[in-house]
């Protein structure tokens, strides 16, 4: 499915994100810019961290583990309400509404944070009803974890959101976890980092460039 070229012709790139990830939201606004400055079409997928981390509870600080347990669910469950009732058309727009309000406006991730998130998005306000469902209950958890693990499978076990999967060599499709990048790249900064995404994806062999972060996210 995901290798599947565009009818528009523009070059795929696959992005699976967990809405509560503020990293991912990092990257999926760079890719927005990509959009802008590069021949490039965004497919959304979901992925989620409560999957990503549900067999090593144990191993995570209290806080995190408390965030996967009472907060992790929700949001994710309600965006794949949403793609599975209405299409993965609809993915973008969620995303965006949601985590403007999330990450950039700090409001949180109630109901009617979710709600107001929905209405923009053109969609109906009781999908979310989907975050308040546990997720040993949730009607789509198969396809939850089914996206999830698309991504998962492409770039290894030893990753976290987001995933982007791009054109390698031979057009065969290479996924990585990031690039992790505060802030966004704007303009041609982030066609930069797009030309040297795809250079390290041509690269056979490569898998890894990395450093420790210094700075938590920023949101502009």
């Amino acid at each position: 499915m995901s290798e599947t070229v565009p009818q528009t012709g523009k070059t795929p790139v696959d992005f699976w994100f967990d809405p509560l990830c503020p990293w991912a939201w990092m990257t999926s606004r760079w890719m927005l810019e990509v959009e802008k400055v590069r021949d490039v079409e965004v497919r959304w997928h979901v992925m989620s961290l409560g999957v990503l981390n549900e067999d090593k509870l144990d191993e995570l600080p209290d806080s995190y583990r408390e965030f996967l347990t009472t907060r992790a669910w929700g949001p994710v469950q309600v965006v794949m309400a949403a793609q599975q009732k209405y299409g993965e058309e609809v993915l973008g727009k969620l995303y965006t509404a949601l985590g403007t309000r999330f990450h950039n406006q700090d409001l949180g991730s109630g109901r009617e944070v979710i709600v107001a998130a929905l209405e923009e998005a053109g969609l109906p306000a009781e999908l979310a009803d989907y975050a308040d469902v546990d997720n040993s209950a949730y009607e789509f958890d198969a396809e939850l974890r089914a996206s999830h693990k698309e991504g998962i499978d492409k770039v290894g076990q030893d990753v976290g959101t987001p995933v982007i999967a791009v054109p390698g060599a031979d057009g065969e499709q290479i996924a990585f976890f990031g690039p992790v990048v505060t802030p966004a790249p704007k303009g041609e900064a982030a066609a930069r980092l797009w030309d040297g995404t795809l250079l390290v994806a041509s690269t056979p062999g490569f898998y890894e460039i990395k450093r420790t972060r210094t700075q938590g996210p920023i949101f502009d």
